[in-house]
């Protein structure tokens, strides 16, 4: 029954955010910044305020709009996800989005950050939001280390170098348990990997356009 209802609220998530995407007869849907989420706790207060606050000192490098964060939060939330794995940390933003709906799972995150100065940088965020012991964080080549992994997953997220995408996908792919998800964000970019998710009878895709272009991968059961 919770598997049922966790894949009904995925299903939802999806068609919400692909109809705020297009609009209908009653005009467009307010955008992230006009509809700003709301804290609920205050662990998530403390997120969501650390977010602004990065937001508002422009440190923005290579990171995902809100429109794609908060989609990543309640796709997150909705399977229940307890093993989050993540390519491409940045500074942190979308680690915090993932761990909004973290908290709630009990869950954690695992990000692969090649450069250590933004490493340095998302460390210092997830602290100052409170969450730094649900996030480790692995400097490196993650193409190397993502070898390590050998626990289920539940999501993948990539959003790192775009030639890099099909390898990450063919690496994870066998971990992410039946009715995980993998996500990649500015899939505009990366027609190869597109192909392959879309040409695979093991996975099912949507790609939701109103951020930067995130593509929604179920495995299937």
């Amino acid at each position: 029954m919770k598997r049922t209802v966790a894949i009904l609220a995925l299903v939802l998530a999806v068609t919400v955010a692909a109809a705020g995407q297009r609009g209908g007869a009653r005009g467009p849907a307010p955008s992230s910044e006009q509809n700003p989420p709301l804290a609920k706790t205050e662990t998530e207060k403390r997120i969501l305020s650390s977010l602004d606050d990065i937001v508002k000192a422009g440190e923005l490098y290579a990171n995902v709009p809100a429109a794609d964060g908060r989609l990543l939060r309640v796709l997150t939330e909705a399977v229940n996800a307890k093993n989050v794995i993540e390519i491409g940390t940045s500074t942190g933003i979308s680690g915090l989005w993932f761990c909004l709906a973290l908290q709630k799972t009990g869950g954690k995150l695992t990000t692969f950050e090649l450069d250590p100065g933004r490493a340095a940088t998302a460390r210092a965020h997830f602290k100052n939001a409170g969450v730094d012991r649900v996030v480790t964080l692995v400097e490196g080549d993650a193409h190397q280390n993502i070898a390590r992994l050998k626990d289920p997953i539940d999501v993948v997220f990539i959003d790192a170098e775009k030639q890099g995408y099909v390898d990450y996908l063919n690496k994870l792919l066998p971990l992410v348990r039946p009715g995980g998800l993998i996500l990649a964000h500015n899939v505009n970019m990366v027609q190869d990997y597109m192909k392959v998710v879309r040409t695979n009878p093991d996975l099912e895709t949507l790609v939701y356009m109103e951020g930067g272009g995130l593509a929604v991968t179920l495995k299937k059961r």
